[in-house]
């Protein structure tokens, strides 16, 4: 699967609701870490990461918004979008992924970013 077919359908992924089809991208032993935070270890964990934003944003979707690729180095920018669960404000909030490519073409290390402030404040206000 080319790379940008792999950026498409992780954006659906994270779509469709489903937490073990976003943790299906990542390696067995992959990770994420986002904004600097803990490292999430585990395709495990990072299906019960998913499943935290699916709590958050029952109605989540995820656009691909940009790519960048330099062999096995991936910069997949995205669009999160949803509704939040408990103030009822739609949040739209950009951010990227920086991907470390294993062998097998799937994510080994991840490292997330996005606006945190911007985010609480949707989720306060709205957009």
């Amino acid at each position: 699967m080319s790379i940008g077919n792999m950026a498409h359908n992780y954006a659906k992924a994270w779509s469709s609701g489903d937490p073990d089809a976003v943790a299906s991208f990542y390696a067995e032993d992959g990770s994420i870490v986002i904004n600097r935070g803990d490292p999430i270890l585990g395709r495990a964990a990072v299906s019960e990461m998913a499943a935290g934003f699916y709590a958050e944003f029952p109605d989540l979707v995820v656009m691909l918004d940009h790519l960048r690729v330099a062999g096995d180095h991936v910069v997949f920018g995205w669009i999160l979008e949803g509704t939040h669960s408990e103030t009822g404000k739609t949040v739209r909030v950009p951010g990227w992924e920086e991907w470390d490519l294993n062998a097998e073409g799937k994510v080994a290390a991840s490292r997330g970013w996005f606006d945190a402030n911007e985010y609480d404040r949707q989720i306060a206000e709205g957009v």
